[in-house]
């Protein structure tokens, strides 16, 4: 799960190792090898597995909470989380990210990827003064989710909301059809995608089908992120 999630943004040179292979390998040890290059989602890891007890960073149960909210990473304090976490990135950040405080950060930490994106990231503070990319890096960088409602050889049509930012504030637009490839670089993480299927995209790339439960805490876990950001963006 964390090799079809970590892929699309991967094979784009944002994070990782610089061997994408290793992501498409059936080995597990290439896999972990490659997660622990991942300076914005292993750190998650490790604090989670600290913090739970559950020894392995990649245990299912962890990874799936990261990337879609929800499951043990939403039962951890948000306080003790972020205090943990500053731990392991500040040294990373030193005083590029200075708005990277615990006092900053009180009321948005969770412990996921969307919190990430809309809290650690610098993005929603370039909001209103950087033109469209703002918006387009935070749509493409959150996890979201969507219905498949075609497929044309290796080409899905897939529902969704995208992000909108509007009045000093971010929020999901009505769904509209987006075009996704099932297979790229030689990877798919759903090559049996048809329509009526819930899936995951990130970086609008395909990475992984979704149940109705996951789909729930997707969307729970997005709607608290923008609810709490939208606050800070206010002040």
């Amino acid at each position: 799960m964390f090799a079809r999630f970590a892929y699309a943004p991967h094979r784009l040179g944002y994070c990782g190792p610089a061997e994408t292979s290793d992501l498409r390998a059936e080995s597990g040890e290439r896999v972990r090898a490659a997660a622990r290059h991942f300076t914005g989602a292993w750190p998650y890891l490790q604090v989670m597995s600290r913090m739970t007890g559950i020894a392995d960073p990649l245990d299912h149960r962890l990874v799936e909470s990261y990337w879609l909210g929800g499951g043990v990473g939403a039962e951890l304090d948000p306080s003790a989380f972020v205090t943990e976490l500053l731990t392991v990135i500040g040294p990373a950040t030193g005083n590029y990210w200075k708005y990277l405080t615990q006092d900053a950060l009180a009321g948005e930490a969770a412990a996921d990827h969307c919190f990430h994106v809309f809290g650690i990231y610098p993005w929603t503070r370039l909001l209103g003064r950087g033109g469209d990319q703002p918006i387009r890096v935070l749509d493409s960088c959150r996890i979201s989710w969507g219905t498949v409602t075609a497929r044309r050889g290796n080409e899905l049509t897939v529902l969704r909301r995208r992000l909108r930012f509007a009045g000093s504030r971010l929020f999901l637009g009505s769904p509209e059809s987006v075009p996704v490839r099932v297979w790229e670089g030689g990877f798919s993480a759903v090559p049996e995608a048809a329509p009526g299927q819930l899936v995951a995209l990130h970086w609008d790339s395909l990475c992984g089908p979704l149940t109705l439960p996951q789909t729930r805490s997707l969307a729970v876990a997005t709607a608290r992120q923008l609810r709490v950001t939208n606050r800070r963006l206010a002040r």
